[in-house]
């Protein structure tokens, strides 16, 4: 539900500090351990949670998150089961915003109403669906209005002040400002040059602006979190489940506690700022 992200955005607002967003993706490394991810994810600081579902060729994804979608097609995870792990979080969580990122194909394939309709049973709040431009979202933005969910558009540092309002007509949510050009996952991203963009989307806008791609440690989070509405964290995170299968360590408790090092990170970022 669209009222969802805003309560949660307005609420953070009213805190003084940014939403930590985190992204994971559904079924890796399989449908079990990811549940368990995606419940613990609240606990450990995640204030809205991108859920990723997998697809064979992510154009915008960086090797991490390309990886982790390998590995969870290769568990036999589905757009249904992604739908299928979103409702059993819900069964225990009426209050964290979730949204889906991924891509067209598997919607096209769906179909954009029935998949709207599917997702917002499950207790989905809004898409980002990465290569979908808006010149051909219309149909995919009715199917969404249609049951109260957000389109989340992406902006980008080649996003100029012509293309802009193309971009974030009938974004609702939030704007999604991707930070670095390129994938995810390779490049960092640098607050100093994102601050520009943020104040300039978040202007033509009129919604909050969280950024993503390329934010990696702590440090980078809270340098972000001081200029921006959001912080996203992915491919640091898909990073973590690969290590601990490596060393065949914990999963869950590896991401979960890379997620609370980070949101600590965002949490105190403005803090710090006023204490000077």
């Amino acid at each position: 539900m669209k009222d969802r992200i805003d309560r949660r955005f307005a609420a953070l607002k009213a805190e003084g500090r940014a939403a930590f967003v985190t992204y994971v993706m559904a079924g890796d490394p399989d449908a079990a351990t990811a549940l368990e991810i995606l419940r613990g994810l609240p606990g450990a600081g995640a204030d809205i949670i991108e859920l990723g579902f997998p697809f064979s060729d992510p154009l915008a994804e960086g090797p991490p998150i390309q990886r982790a979608a390998q590995r969870a097609l290769a568990k036999g995870m589905t757009l249904q089961g992604v739908l299928d792990l979103a409702r059993a979080f819900r069964e225990g969580d009426a209050d964290t915003p979730v949204i889906l990122m991924g891509y067209t194909n598997p919607l096209i394939t769906w179909g954009y109403e029935a998949f709207a309709r599917d997702a917002a049973a499950a207790g989905i709040d809004g898409m980002i669906v990465v290569d979908c431009p808006p010149e051909e979202a219309e149909p995919l933005a009715d199917a969404l209005d249609a049951v109260e969910l957000s389109l989340i558009r992406l902006a980008t540092p080649t996003t100029d002040d012509a293309r802009l309002p193309v971009v974030i007509r009938r974004t609702s949510g939030f704007v999604y400002y991707v930070s670095v050009a390129g994938v995810t996952g390779v490049k960092s991203a640098d607050a100093s040059t994102v601050a520009p963009h943020v104040e300039r989307v978040r202007k033509a806008s009129g919604l909050p602006v969280a950024v993503g791609f390329g934010i990696k440690t702590p440090e980078i989070a809270a340098a972000i979190a001081r200029v921006a509405d959001g912080v996203v964290v992915g491919s640091a995170l898909v990073d973590e489940v690969a290590e601990a299968l490596e060393l065949n360590e914990d999963v869950t408790g590896r991401v979960l506690s890379k997620v609370n090092s980070l949101a600590k990170a965002v949490r105190l970022a403005r803090r710090s700022l006023t204490a000077v």
